[in-house]
């Protein structure tokens, strides 16, 4: 398979839109609704689960042709709890604030269905090319709709973008006040819950 190959820009593209995670096979719900009342660590878990995913789809598609087909399921969580390790130690090397913030979901990673479903559907019967193609697409597809409702909760939770205040004093003066109710998981669910109607709505008539 070439690199500009029809199938390897299908296996990248489509878990952008038209077979998103989230919006579309409803996985990865979980984290997206405990770590998006704020942008930094949304973004921080989308980076996270896309390295995780296409590194890991990588070395089971390299190892698929000598995997005993009766443990492929433990071979695949330990390849995915190694690369969780890696990533929740480089995180608290690097951004230990964040780290702290994301707290035990980055080791839940290793639970994600995100994963683990593109391990068993497509690196354990593909080449690791477009392995690598479809894991990177997924995890880019799971951190968009994060990093859509974390913008979206920080900024009506707490009028803020990243830490840095973007609504004027002014209007607080006029009478607004930041909605609480953001913070909270429920908002981030009805919020996913709009992104999904709003996906299909759009993509309804697409194939």
């Amino acid at each position: 398979m070439s690199i500009l190959s029809k199938q390897s820009k299908e296996a990248f593209l489509n878990p952008l839109n038209l077979n998103n995670p989230i919006a579309v096979q409803i996985l990865g719900i979980c984290s997206a609704l405990a770590v998006t009342s704020q942008l930094k660590p949304a973004i921080v878990m989308g980076l996270s689960v896309t390295v995780i995913v296409a590194f890991s789809n990588v070395i089971i598609s390299i190892l698929r042709n000598t995997i005993p087909n009766r443990i492929r399921i433990i071979v695949q969580l330990v390849v995915v709890a190694a690369l969780v390790t890696i990533v929740s130690m480089i995180l608290k090397a690097f951004a230990y604030d964040v780290s702290v913030q994301l707290s035990v979901y980055v080791g839940l990673i290793i639970t994600n269905c995100i994963l683990m479903g593109r391990l068993e559907a497509f690196a354990m019967s593909n080449k690791p090319w477009p392995s690598f193609l479809d894991g990177l697409g997924n995890g880019l597809g799971y951190a968009f709709i994060l990093v859509i409702v974390g913008f979206v909760r920080e900024l009506l939770g707490s009028g803020s973008i990243l830490g840095f205040k973007v609504i004027p004093q002014c209007v607080y003066d006029a009478g607004y006040a930041d909605n609480g109710m953001m913070t909270m998981p429920a908002m981030a669910l009805i919020i996913l819950g709009c992104i999904i109607a709003i996906h299909r709505k759009i993509n309804k008539d697409t194939k």
